[in-house]
């Protein structure tokens, strides 16, 4: 399922920053992943420049992130419910964003249909 997307949230920059980050790049690294300028990058973090559609997909594929993750976007944690013990003092949050985290890309390999490894 493909949404088609008016407008990003004002927060795209920070997902970005976050997942850039994460992913062990400089700012000029990732632009040369996503084939953007660093300028352009830099402009999207600082909030500056809103990010196009294709420039935030080919950022999620630079990072190893999904678009929804990079926008906040998603259709998966509005229909998720989850019900858990914890013990050991257990971080029920990060359990919460982990298995998201799962479902989010789950969603993503079947929108590109790619197939369930055996």
């Amino acid at each position: 399922m493909i949404q088609e997307v008016e407008s990003l949230p004002a927060d795209v920059g920070a997902l970005i920053e976050r997942a850039r980050v994460a992913a062990g790049l400089s700012q000029r690294g990732l632009a040369d992943a996503a084939g953007i300028s660093q300028s352009t990058l830099s402009r999207i973090i600082a909030g500056d420049r809103v990010a196009k559609v294709p420039e935030v997909i080919a950022i999620a594929q630079a990072t190893g992130h999904t678009v929804a993750q990079l926008t906040g976007l998603s259709d998966v944690a509005g229909r998720v419910q989850c019900a858990a013990r914890a013990t050991n003092d257990s971080d029920m949050q990060g359990m919460r964003e982990a298995l998201l985290h799962f479902l989010e890309l789950d969603s993503y390999l079947d929108d590109q249909a790619i197939p369930v490894a055996i």
